[in-house]
């Protein structure tokens, strides 16, 4: 995991809020950028929003897959 990737920890958040800050914090980002998503669950349905909504824009690497914990590592990629 580089060192530079920003943590963003959602499980203290109310769910209510959560996708907001992931969308928000993926907005920000910079082409070739990415930061840790730590969750509390299995982000799966997040994958598809994500599909739905920036095709081809990011990227989705599993560090920890649960049972506790996940750790993804969304990115924005480079356009072709």
């Amino acid at each position: 995991m580089p060192s530079q990737d920003r943590i963003i920890d959602v499980r203290p958040e109310t769910p209510k809020v959560r996708h907001e800050i992931i969308f928000d914090t993926f907005a920000e980002l910079e082409t070739v950028s990415a930061y840790i998503l730590v969750n509390d669950h299995d982000p799966k349905p997040l994958w598809y929003q994500f599909a739905a909504e920036n095709a081809g824009e990011f990227s989705w690497d599993t560090l920890e897959d649960g049972p506790e914990v996940w750790r993804i590592r969304i990115g924005r990629v480079a356009p072709p």
